[in-house]
């Protein structure tokens, strides 16, 4: 849960986790300030580039992360489509891609005792309300979840469509809660033995 990152080193991984996370932000804005498709397949290309320097094997886990986006990217193409907006379409699907492999890129290259450094600091000037470490921590958790929620809610739906011809749809909510609640009951008693969150 807490070890999403790569083990295939690259030199993505010798960045200061400030810069990386830094550059996530400009570039999360700058994808959603453009509305050039070229711009976006540009940029989507790019964070690929990043991507296979890490070699093949990295790249293909790269492209595997971006798996439970498929679904939506799936529902807005055909959307746009039939509303005749194929265009807006394209730019909302290029946008979401590039977004999601950019912060799995940072995701994977970045240790979490880095990330939650670079946050504890950017959370001290909250201090007099809640300690920057609880939030440092609570916020590279939310990070570091996303991705595993997303592969269980994945496994969740194939275990469903094993057992039935029916669709999914909302009988996922009660399994895929009941999962995060265990998952997070988990995480809990893990920093419990390790002393708390100071």
């Amino acid at each position: 849960m807490l070890t999403l990152t790569s083990p295939v080193d690259t030199p993505l991984h010798h960045l200061p986790a400030g810069a990386k996370l830094a550059a996530l932000a400009a570039t999360t804005l700058a994808l959603f300030a453009t509305h050039s498709t070229v711009l976006l397949a540009a940029a989507l290309t790019l964070i690929a580039a990043l991507h296979l320097i890490g070699g093949p094997r990295f790249a293909a886990h790269g492209a595997r992360m971006l798996t439970p986006l498929w679904p939506f990217v799936a529902v807005v193409a055909l959307w746009h489509l039939w509303a005749g907006q194929a265009q807006q379409g394209g730019t909302i699907v290029l946008r979401m891609l590039a977004a999601v492999a950019a912060a799995n890129l940072v995701t994977v290259t970045t240790r979490l005792s880095d990330m939650m450094t670079v946050l504890e600091r950017l959370a001290r000037p909250l201090s007099p309300i809640l300690p920057p470490r609880r939030l440092a921590l609570a916020i590279a958790l939310v990070i570091r979840f996303i991705p595993v929620l997303s592969e269980r809610m994945a496994l969740l739906a194939q275990a469903f469509r094993a057992r039935s011809p029916r669709r999914s749809g909302w009988r996922l909510l009660a399994p895929a809660a009941l999962a995060a609640l265990d998952d997070a009951d988990h995480v809990a008693d893990a920093l419990r033995a390790r002393g708390g969150v100071g």
